[in-house]
């Protein structure tokens, strides 16, 4: 007897290893699944210009990466004495203008060295509702407490995000032919634009993903390699329709969730000759979690060296592995 509806999941091929390379844009998700690529020392880069919730703010940060254009003064701002952008998120804010600069562009050069060498490229996009800023005309990434009167809130299209998509995955393809890019949407309900708002943002968001898929099977044109698509919504809203599978906010999927949407992303998409080194990460992260009662005792002595063997030997055979 079955107790819960299952979405249907097939392994892909070019799958991630530890030779892998990943890039990972987009909402609060990306970061649930960029951090156990941290956990488990897979190489990634994931949000350097902190969560982004929206396609257009995902295609103008691309966009500047590939085309090496710096952020300048006239990019940023200062409010309530913090200095501030409208492309990217309120955690890079800074109270110095210059370390700011600075920061945005040794993250834009991340951004770009990530989109020309990556192997794998993940978008998870969070909402179809964006923000224009009245005075420039122009959707911003984060609002950053700026009064409400300052922007006008729109949804977009359909055919507009399906654009956005199609102009994102060309730009790459562009410079990165090899990258493989999977796409997907962020299970997290944004519930303060609505309930109905919500499921009307989302089903946005899946309609153009899949109608970006239907362009590109109808295409004539030859295509290096194709996008894929990846159902964390899916898996969260139909497999794990109960709310001991949510945080406290009953929004944000929990521990459990997350670490259920990572096994079937990793039935998918990660090679399974890589489960004995993961295993022996785990090992070691556990090991180095553990709180001596006498640090200076033989007992931890010795398990302290059993430990940096175990270290100095995965190190030896993936060097860019760091504790």
């Amino acid at each position: 007897m079955k107790l819960i509806t299952e979405i249907p999941l097939n392994q892909e091929e070019n799958q991630i290893d530890y030779s892998s390379r990943i890039l990972l844009l987009g909402s609060c998700f990306s970061e649930n699944i960029g951090g156990k690529f941290d956990y488990y020392k897979f190489q990634n880069l994931q949000n350097p210009f902190g969560i982004i919730f929206n396609p257009v703010s995902i295609e103008k940060l691309v966009a500047r990466a590939i085309e090496n254009l710096p952020f300048s003064e006239e990019d940023i701002f200062q409010h309530n004495e913090i200095w501030k952008c409208f492309e990217v998120h309120s955690e890079l804010s800074s109270l110095d203008k210059i370390e700011f600069l600075r920061n945005l562009n040794s993250a834009l050069q991340n951004l770009r060295e990530a989109l020309f060498s990556a192997t794998h490229i993940i978008f998870t996009f969070g909402t179809s509702w964006v923000y224009r800023n009245i005075e420039s005309g122009e959707i911003v990434a984060n609002c950053h407490k700026l009064p409400q009167k300052d922007f006008t809130k729109e949804l977009l299209s359909i055919a507009v995000i399906s654009e956005i998509i199609q102009n994102t995955f060309q730009r790459i393809s562009e410079i990165n032919p090899e990258a493989t890019i999977i796409n997907t949407v962020s299970p997290v309900r944004h519930i303060k634009d609505g309930f109905a708002e919500n499921s009307l943002s989302k089903a946005h968001l899946l309609s153009a993903i899949h109608q970006h898929f239907d362009r590109l099977c109808a295409s004539s044109s030859t295509i290096n390699h194709q996008p894929f698509y990846f159902p964390s919504y899916e898996i969260m809203m139909d497999e794990l329709r109960d709310y001991r599978f949510y945080a406290e906010d009953m929004l944000h999927p929990n521990k459990t969730a997350i670490e259920i949407i990572w096994q079937k992303f990793s039935n998918v998409w990660i090679a399974s000759e890589t489960e004995s080194i993961q295993k022996e990460i785990a090992s070691i992260q556990s090991a180095l979690l553990h709180k001596a009662f006498n640090s200076e005792s033989d007992e931890h002595l010795r398990f302290s060296e059993k430990l940096q063997l175990k270290i100095s030997s995965l190190q030896q055979q993936f060097p860019h592995i760091q504790f």
